[in-house]
């Protein structure tokens, strides 16, 4: 987590450790929205306490939803706030948007401490400032016991287009270089291990991060970008595949080139996973003109050493994934038929 602190204005001391039942509207519910989480992410926007936030923009607009269902809540290199925040961020900014303004909606279960909602406001808060967004309206809604698992959190987020590339899997052509901008498959494991209580030599923490710097900076350096997409449920196979079938082209990646931890590659081959179908949250796949491949790898490079290039797009073979394995042999990458890892984010 960034360098953040924020004193909860509620003593939570002072109230009981869990939340209104469900349908409850009484001072603690008032309090949680008014006290809590208000001034934790208080902005002029949703300061004015309107049934939205009314802002000017100009110029073409990206817009997505999700929602995080994670579990557990907390987990070795972030928690279902910081997920929240970082998963919409990057949506926006794989359509080659910069990020502005997000909404936050909480589902809380019946029982769930105070303090643990705190700990997850203040996390989506140090997230929100270190990608330079704002949380801007959102809503709350308790459930009954039972029906929650804890916190759902769903966010929407806005950013504004600032170029003039069209960036989606339709702008692939033949000869465009595939990079990632880092290893993969920490995310998933890192998942894995609390859930299963699995305990490895070393710590593998998620990679959640926001990935709009990163891209901006290609932008700006004027690398010529046709399309962006996050490696997340369904790892990174099942993202090339997508694109291929929306592209009509061939991907041929090597594995050899993709970069993948020995602690997480030992994990994976210890529960029977395929790291490239294991989901991350950081990472993200970019297809770029050919000539514009090694200056992208260089500004990749600044933000993680580990992003590398690892294949090439043809016309040979239209909606196709293959690999060149590490023995030189040749085989198809297929789509994740079911969820490898369920509930991941």
């Amino acid at each position: 987590m960034a360098d953040f602190t924020l004193t909860c204005p509620i003593p939570i001391a002072q109230y009981p450790q869990v939340l209104l039942a469900h349908g409850s509207g009484g001072k603690l519910m008032h309090n949680l929205i008014e006290k809590m989480i208000g001034p934790a992410f208080s902005n002029p926007l949703l300061d004015s306490r309107h049934d939205g936030a009314v802002f000017p923009l100009n110029g073409k607009l990206a817009f997505t939803t999700d929602s995080y269902v994670v579990h557990p809540l907390f987990f070795p290199g972030g928690d279902i706030g910081r997920l929240a925040v970082h998963g919409t961020v990057n949506d926006l900014a794989m359509c080659g948007a910069r990020p502005l303004y997000l909404s936050a909606g909480f589902i809380l279960e019946e029982g769930l401490p105070m303090a643990t909602l705190w700990q997850i406001v203040q996390s989506m808060r140090a997230a929100a400032d270190a990608a330079g967004v704002q949380i801007v309206t959102g809503d709350t809604k308790v459930v009954d016991r039972g029906k929650g698992d804890g916190l759902f959190i769903n966010t929407a987020g806005i950013g504004i287009i600032e170029h003039d590339h069209v960036i989606a899997p339709a702008s692939v052509r033949p000869g465009d270089v595939l990079l990632l901008n880092g290893d993969i498959g920490r995310h998933g494991i890192a998942i894995m291990a609390v859930r299963e209580g699995l305990e490895f030599e070393s710590a593998i923490e998620s990679d959640t991060a926001p990935l709009n710097g990163v891209v901006l900076k290609l932008l700006d350096a004027g690398v010529d970008v046709h399309c962006l997409r996050d490696c997340t449920r369904g790892g990174v196979a099942s993202t090339l595949v997508e694109i291929a079938e929306a592209a009509r082209a061939r991907i041929d990646i090597r594995e050899s080139a993709i970069p993948v931890r020995e602690d997480v590659r030992g994990a994976c081959e210890m529960l029977g996973l395929d790291p490239l179908y294991v989901a991350n949250e950081g990472r993200f796949a970019a297809f770029v003109a050919p000539e514009d491949a090694d200056r992208a790898l260089a500004i990749l490079r600044e933000f993680d050493d580990s992003a590398a290039i690892i294949g090439q797009v043809y016309d040979d073979v239209p909606g196709r994934v293959t690999m060149k394995s590490r023995i030189g042999a040749s085989r198809i990458v297929d789509m994740l038929s079911g969820e490898q890892l369920p509930r991941i984010c």
